[in-house]
């Protein structure tokens, strides 16, 4: 990128003190931002493939915030409709990045919005009346409140989609489609750990001379968290996750508890509570929004140790302290697995993935068999012997025996 000047190290020491720039928690770029970064100030359009906790979220911000300043230092005297849009699937993951957005341009002439569902529409749009620069939302509010209401979208020339795999493959597509098709020629930025060949053909289809960037070994767990998959029967389960809370070494809080439902979740809470004196949370999406802020603020402040969930706080959250996670109930597919073992590790810092698995996630022995044999991790013995890793070879030195007896 000829267009962007280099500078020696003592040349961006010096820029940054003469400008007092220090952001809490950004010091030197990740991989993934040192790529991202210049292609996008350079305008062009991105497929990014990285690590959970790999820093992708700054690296589509940076350039969004730079682009918005140098925009409104321009043409500072009118007011004008957003510039650009940042789209994701949950709710939590939006007020994510919102919240970092905020932090890496205060001091900027630079305004956020918040679009989700369990907020007030009317103040949503009063904020966007009032102008500002970037809109963050998932597709569903959006495209309601875009129905409801004249919102000029003709100045928008970014437009990016944080977990496309689960944006694009999911109820979301038609609406993520709208919004694009509502846009005048965007710059498209598409983020995840887990990009599939699909993706890339569709993303290929509606764009020209897109970019390609892949960091680390995205589609697998990342490197730096450890796997632990422990058989364990479903009446089990219960006092198993209360023998590893109770446990002083293995139990590393504070932690998140992956389930599979919402009635699950709240019932765990509160079985986990009564047998450990714990003061345990759920959050799950039949919860306010109220509540859910609320309570996802306690548990990253750490008033409170354990929270309990379903998807919700799997894909793009930057749980910062987490170095540990359980997963009570395996998720449907292998593609949120990764991501829901990722919550453990931040930045390359290592944690750890405790799994519990049985015959009812049969239709995912041979995908996790294959992740744990690349991962050099243990494979119980009646995951190996399954019928339905056949298919995957072990090798014998892969083979561990690790029965459920050895973590009681």
């Amino acid at each position: 990128f000829p267009d962007i000047p280099s500078l020696h190290a003592s040349q961006i020491a010096s820029l940054r003190n003469k400008l007092d720039i220090c952001v809490k928690g950004y010091t030197m770029p990740t991989p993934v931002q040192m790529q991202v970064i210049p292609a996008s100030i350079s305008n062009r359009s991105l497929l990014v493939s990285a690590d959970t906790g790999s820093g992708k979220t700054a690296s589509f911000l940076v350039p969004i915030i730079a682009h918005c300043s140098r925009r409104e230092l321009q043409q500072s005297e009118s007011k004008r409709g957003p510039l650009a849009i940042v789209l994701a699937p949950t709710r939590e993951l939006c007020l994510q990045v919102e919240d970092q957005a905020k932090v890496l341009g205060k001091g900027l002439p630079f305004k956020t919005a918040l679009v989700v569902g369990g907020d007030p529409l009317a103040q949503q749009i009063y904020r966007i009346e009032n102008g500002v620069e970037l809109i963050v939302g998932t597709p569903g509010r959006l495209i309601d409140l875009l129905m409801k209401h004249n919102v000029d979208l003709t100045d928008v020339s970014v437009f990016v989609l944080d977990e496309v795999d689960c944006l694009l493959e999911r109820g979301f597509r038609d609406q993520a489609m709208q919004i694009f098709r509502a846009l005048s020629c965007p710059q498209v930025m598409m983020f995840s750990a887990t990009i599939h060949p699909e993706i890339e053909k569709l993303s290929n289809s509606l764009l020209n001379n897109m970019i390609h960037i892949s960091c680390g070994n995205p589609g697998k767990p990342n490197k730096s968290v450890r796997q632990v998959v422990i058989w364990v029967e479903s009446k089990q389960k219960k006092q198993k996750i209360f023998e590893i809370i109770k446990s002083k070494q293995h139990f590393k809080p504070p932690a998140v508890v992956f389930v599979s439902s919402r009635v699950g979740a709240d019932l765990l809470s509160e079985a986990i509570t009564a047998a450990t004196g714990l003061e345990v949370i759920s959050i799950h999406g039949e919860k306010t929004m109220k509540e859910r802020r609320e309570r996802l603020r306690r548990f990253l402040t750490g008033e409170v140790s354990v929270v309990v969930c379903t998807g919700v706080l799997g894909r793009g959250m930057d749980l910062v302290k987490v170095h540990q996670v359980i997963l009570f109930d395996m998720p449907n597919s292998i593609d949120e697995y990764i991501h829901q073992v990722g919550r453990a590790s931040r930045m390359g810092k290592e944690g750890v993935a405790i799994v519990f698995v049985n015959e009812e996630d049969r239709k995912l022995f041979g995908e996790l068999a294959q992740v744990l044999k690349t991962a050099g991790a243990p494979i119980p013995r009646e995951l190996s012997n399954s019928k339905f890793t056949s298919s995957v070879s072990l090798g014998t030195d892969r083979k561990r025996k690790l029965s459920s007896r050895a973590h009681s």
